[in-house]
């Protein structure tokens, strides 16, 4: 078993490789992004697709090792996916590339970063309220 600090340089090393990869393709450039959400430039598209795939892969031959138990998927899911969409297309960029972007030291990002912990922050606030969204997690009985 190794160290948390070797857990920690080895996670950072992965970080950052994964960084240079999201550089490298263009996932981190806005206008890529918005070219693949309006479809006018595959080559992003194909790539996450591909992506996807590689994961669906891995996934299946790690879920034949070791099964995982049938889940349920809760509205609040469905309702945290939209959100997450909205807020990629909105800013072309999920959690991971704002902090790439921000590494990249477009300071843009910070916006999305403050987007992000605003959308958490007023999801936990309109379930705990009136709107009632819920705060079910996938899986929980």
């Amino acid at each position: 078993m190794r160290s948390p600090f070797a857990n920690h340089f080895f996670m950072a090393i992965l970080g950052l490789f994964m960084g240079a990869i999201m550089v490298y393709t263009g996932f981190s450039n806005f206008n890529e992004v918005h070219n693949m959400f309006i479809f006018s430039d595959f080559r992003l598209l194909f790539g996450f697709a591909g992506a996807v795939g590689l994961a669906m892969i891995g996934f299946a031959l790690l879920g034949q090792m070791n099964p995982l138990s049938n889940r349920k998927i809760t509205r609040t899911a469905n309702f945290g996916g939209i959100m997450f969409g909205v807020g990629w297309a909105i800013t072309g960029a999920c959690p991971t590339i704002a902090l790439v972007q921000l590494g990249q030291g477009q300071l843009a990002a910070l916006f999305t970063i403050v987007g992000i912990f605003l959308g958490v922050w007023g999801y936990r606030y309109l379930s705990a309220g009136s709107i009632n969204l819920g705060n079910e997690i996938c899986g929980e009985d």
